[in-house]
């Protein structure tokens, strides 16, 4: 019995104990492995060092005021009930002093733990930085509340509890000992002792008091009590001297309760400290909601201007969005065929491939097996052949999910990677409505300038199982007729498994037996983990904020993901706190791109906005994380693309605050929304789409996104915005305005005219009678010099099919709607090559300017006029050869809406 017990703590600690060992010794080795090490032993002793210095000193409080207090105990009867009847027993408190201890030893411990949980705090308040601007009310400089206010709020609140607990455990060991009671006659009754020592801990909890009053002054900058976030009018001139009060009020009672403790008497100058402290803290408040409502709320917009001038400014600030370049647009150009022609590159580059459409396209035709899957499709440009295209591109990943046979040798050792891509232009349609392809099949086949010369994919978006490669068992590369291709890894991914002490390690770790007996594992064999993009850069460096959406790229014939990172903190003084799918934060920088090799899964942590304060801290923190941009391949560099989640966060952050004028704020009368169309009866709110066009004023195409605004409530077009991405012009924001005295109809009211259109809308109608699905793509807003062009895609797909083809495009420009096949025949069909007047509309609708008073209509053709006769007479031919052709096919829809269209075009010749 003497060795049972201690037998069965030895199995328990082994049981517990070792598996913890195995996931940290093979975690040390796979920092190791990406080269990151330093980062990781960082990060541990520094959380290992703060667990330290906090346990102990919880130690050295709660077990030492408890010793102290237990010295006054003495021996005590108790009467217990017992069967026999009642009896006295003696019971010396003092006995329980180990067992006090180990009370303490384990609360320590719990609290070493919960503090070293906040070790980046530390690592934040010791190395500091500053961003060379002031808060407007207490003229701290941003960094203190960034980096220096969340560590001394830990601390205070963490003292705080230890204090608390440790007062409130000492009161219980005086009322055990009967030095602190309650005498019918005398009231409470207090030793000496009890009186000494209690009051000089009240006296500490008071003097944190006072610490945790002067720390809520700099929190009110950060919360939102007005009609802004930050400090508003009463929080200035109400709560913030109501916490100064209450802090002297602390210290006041804090010095009361040590003469209390001095004089070791007088329970009722106890009481008085405490009565202080409540008096003031309950009096704050009141006096801040009378200041509310009899000062503020009657004059609102007077008294809290100042306040929203430093929203204002800060926010702007804290998102970049001070830096937003805002151009004024004409909105009266009236475009022409040479127009067009100037901006070819952007016609060219019309994004008519939606991504969801795309992603199911490429998962019918080029997916080639079942394990193969493609997760996200990315936008990206190239120059090929001479020729700046945007192109979509996917990943061919393996999803060991699908395998056929899932046994722990197909899993781990034989189907271990992905292959390749997919990739075409954004623009270009096959005859059967499918994507046009540049990079297609296995192995990879390119029909341009563009190659991949290393396909295979260990490192990707689906990759969250362990691998073992080098092994002897060969793995599968890519599929080939009715033969497989196998290969053997000759990267420098992976942890070796040079010995029995590692393999042993992943063993448990894995809870395998097969990765500890497996004859296919050699000395030279290496293990992948962690090797999905979004796990693998958190586990290096979990202190930044990721992009959810990682993207393909191709260098030197080479696969690397690249992944957005931000530096983001919700303690920006003044700024307006946002949610986003990252999390809640008040300010943003896209500071650093990381790249992972797709073979090698190489991590480089690339800086590319060096005046960051934040990532400029975190490079101090742990030096030799974040690189210089300069390092990355000029190749890769011109793969950067400004992000869509931040992009996104700063287009509806500029949508309120690009009013400036406090008055105009506070009513919000130049408020815009980032507009909604309805979609299959579904309001669908537009999002940031990239593509490549010539911005008004500029000599050239780029790689831009963009997003444009309306008034709210309202639907007709404010304004649109860009984010740049190419060259020197990356990150850049603009805005482009229209006139608020021209009316340009926007997104939804073009989407409704689409709807409503005669030809149109019966031609969707039957084709989703006819058993066919018809998905509208994105409506894509155009600019083309000082105007716009609407485009959007139509996609069919058969009932029983999953493959969308692109069949229509919808073009919409001033009072005309037409409906094509092709982009470039309902650009022809408004701007005709031949320079004429654009046909007469095939709607009364008017998706572009509507004239406004004071200004000339668009006119309509003169009837009578040759030129118009021979425009139509030629509209009338093209029309009856398509009809003949949609005959000759069977295509018995488009035959309809073809002789439908001549029919039109020859009434109005005949009148």
């Amino acid at each position: 019995m003497r060795l049972r017990a201690p037998l069965l703590l030895l199995l328990v600690l082994v049981i517990t104990g070792v598996p913890a060992i195995a996931e940290f010794y093979t975690d040390w080795l796979w920092f190791n492995e990406v080269g990151y090490e330093h980062v990781f032993l960082r990060s541990l002793t520094v959380r290992a060092t703060v667990a330290a210095l906090a346990g102990l000193a919880a130690f050295a409080i709660v077990a030492g005021n408890l010793v102290l207090a237990m010295r006054a105990l003495r021996p005590r009867p108790f009467m217990v009930a017992t069967p026999q009847g009642p009896q006295t027993i003696t019971v010396d408190p003092r006995s329980l002093k180990p067992l006090v201890l180990l009370g303490a030893a384990v609360l320590a411990l719990m609290i070493g733990l919960f503090a070293g949980g906040q070790w980046e705090s530390w690592l934040y308040f010791i190395h500091a930085g500053t961003f060379g601007k002031a808060d407007p009310i207490l003229g701290r400089d941003i960094g203190f509340y960034i980096f220096k206010l969340p560590l001394l709020e830990h601390v205070q609140g963490l003292l705080f509890f230890v204090l608390f607990l440790t007062t409130a455990l000492v009161v219980a060991a005086y009322l055990l000992g009967g030095d602190v009671a309650l005498d019918p006659t005398r009231g409470i009754y207090v030793s000496q002792r009890a009186m000494r020592h209690v009051g000089l801990l009240a006296a500490a909890l008071l003097v944190l008091m006072a610490f945790g009053a002067w720390l809520q002054i700099p929190q009110l900058l950060m919360t939102r009590s007005g009609v802004v976030s930050g400090a508003s009018y009463v929080d200035v001139h109400a709560r913030m001297p109501a916490l100064r009060v209450l802090m002297a009020a602390s210290v006041l009672a804090a010095l009361v309760a040590v003469w209390a403790a001095v004089t070791a008497r007088g329970v009722s100058r106890l009481a008085i400290a405490v009565g202080i402290y409540v008096v003031v803290a309950i009096g704050g408040p009141a006096y801040a909601a009378v200041i509310q409502r009899f000062v503020v709320a009657p004059n609102e917009q007077v008294q809290e201007t100042p306040f929203i001038m430093h929203n204002i400014e800060a926010t702007r600030a804290a998102f970049g969005l001070d830096q937003v370049a805002e151009r004024p647009l004409s909105g009266e150009a009236r475009l022409t065929r040479a127009d067009l022609e100037r901006n070819q590159s952007t016609i060219e580059n019309v994004p008519l491939w939606n991504e969801r459409p795309l992603l199911d396209t490429f998962s019918q035709i080029q997916e080639i097996r079942t394990y193969y899957d493609f997760v996200a499709v990315d936008n990206d440009r190239y120059t090929i052949d001479g020729k700046y295209r945007q192109i979509m591109l996917s990943a061919r990943e393996l999803n060991s999910q699908s395998l056929p046979s899932r046994t722990w040798i197909n899993e781990h050792l034989t189907f271990t990677h992905g292959y390749g891509l997919t990739l075409g232009p954004v623009n270009e349609v096959t005859r059967e409505g499918l994507p046009v392809l540049f990079i297609r099949d296995l192995p990879p086949v390119s029909t341009h300038d563009l190659t991949v010369t290393q396909p295979a994919i260990y490192y990707g978006e689906l990759s969250n199982d362990h691998v073992f490669v080098n092994t002897k068992t060969e793995e599968f590369d890519y599929p080939r007729g009715d033969d497989n291709v196998f290969a053997t890894y000759t990267g420098e991914g992976g942890v070796v498994l040079s010995n029995f002490l590692r393999r042993l390690m992943f063993a448990i770790r894995y809870r395998s037996t097969d990765t500890l007996f497996s004859s296919s594992l050699t000395a030279e064999s290496r293990v992948m983990l962690h090797r999905r993009i979004a796990d693998r850069v958190k586990r290096i460096a979990p202190f930044l904020t990721y992009d959810p959406d990682p993207y393909l790229v191709i260098s030197d014939g080479r696969l690397l993901w690249m992944q957005d990172v931000y530096t983001t903190s919700e303690r920006y003084p003044y700024s307006t706190n946002v949610r986003s799918a990252m999390s809640p934060l008040n300010y943003i920088r896209n500071s650093v791109k990381v790249t992972i090799d797709a073979y090698h899964g190489t991590a480089i942590f690339h800086v590319v906005d060096p005046n960051d304060p934040i990532a400029q801290t975190i490079g101090r923190m742990f030096p030799g994380l974040l690189q210089p941009l300069s390092v990355m391949p000029e190749d890769l560099r011109t793969r950067l693309r400004y992000p869509q989640e931040i992009f996104s966060i700063q287009a509806n952050m500029f949508a309120t605050y690009h009013m400036l004028n406090p008055a105009v704020f506070y009513n919000r009368e130049d408020q815009w929304e980032i507009p909604a169309f309805d979609v299959g009866g579904q309001s669908q709110v537009m999002h940031p789409y990239y593509t490549i066009m010539k911005l008004p004023g500029e000599t050239g195409p780029e790689f831009i996104q963009m997003l444009p605004f309306t008034p709210r409530q309202k639907d007709n077009l404010a304004a649109w915005m860009v984010a740049r991405s190419d060259g020197d012009n990356y990150g850049k924001l603009a805005v482009f305005q229209f006139p608020k005295q021209t009316v340009i109809f926007g997104p939804k009211q073009v989407a409704a005219r689409i709807s409503q259109d005669q030809v149109i809308a019966p031609q969707i109608t039957l084709w989703n009678q006819q058993g066919s699905e018809v998905i509208q793509g994105t409506l894509l807003v155009i600019p083309i010099e000082e105007s716009l062009i609407y485009i959007r895609p139509l996609y069919l797909k058969a009932t029983g099919s999953s493959i969308p083809e692109l069949k229509r495009v919808i073009v919409a420009y001033q009072n005309q709607i037409v409906m094509e096949e092709t982009l470039d025949r309902a650009l022809d069909r408004i701007f005709p090559p031949d320079g004429r007047r654009p046909q007469p509309p095939t709607t009364a609708a008017a998706p572009g300017a509507v004239p406004v008073e004071g200004q000339p209509a668009v006119k309509a053709p003169v009837e009578g006029d040759a030129a118009d006769m021979a425009v139509l007479a030629a509209q009338a031919q093209a029309h009856y050869q398509r009809a003949l052709e949609a005959q000759r096919a069977g295509n018995w829809a488009l035959y309809g809406e073809e002789l439908k269209r001549l029919g039109e075009i020859l009434e109005r010749m005949r009148r």
